[in-house]
């Protein structure tokens, strides 16, 4: 077992009860829950992997897959749509040439669609790795990745 799913287990082993907890911990810890994670948790905590499964990928905060560095989460709730979320949602995975969910080639980037986050009056939404980009337009959401994008290749020349 890896060491850091050791750590995050630790004196949580069988307590189903703590099913979330755990899944919160790995998904913090490595970006997303990997199948190793899914069986060492079915094991240790004793209930059933196709339960832990379910679990995972019922909410929207676990993540199946690798997550890029920046994750940009675009609201799709009904002030965010009339205000041209899905424009924009296709904008920035047509920028980045991914599909929803992946990340990018080199790692950086994936992008996420929520139902509402619950700031409408800012609509439409982008969220890049927890701040809230109120009154997104295709332009802001072009600088914003290029200035990420520039932010990142001065830390690589550094």
């Amino acid at each position: 077992m890896p060491e850091i799913l050791e750590t995050i287990l630790k004196e949580r082993r069988s307590q189903p009860h703590q099913l979330i907890e755990v899944l919160h911990d790995i998904q913090e810890a490595q970006g997303y829950i990997s199948r190793n994670a899914f069986e060492t948790v079915s094991k240790e905590l004793g209930i059933p992997l196709i339960e832990v499964f379910r679990v995972a990928n019922f909410y929207k905060a676990f993540s199946l897959k690798p997550r890029g560095k920046h994750v940009i989460t675009l609201c799709k709730g009904t002030a965010c749509h009339v205000r041209g979320a899905n424009p924009l949602i296709e904008q920035a995975l047509t920028l980045l040439g991914v599909e929803e969910g992946e990340a990018t080639d080199d790692g950086l980037f994936s992008v996420e669609s929520v139902n509402c986050i619950g700031a409408c009056a800012l609509a439409p939404v982008v969220v890049l790795n927890e701040t809230y980009h109120p009154h997104m337009t295709p332009a802001k959401l072009r600088a914003l990745i290029r200035s990420v994008r520039r932010k990142e290749e001065k830390r690589a020349n550094v």
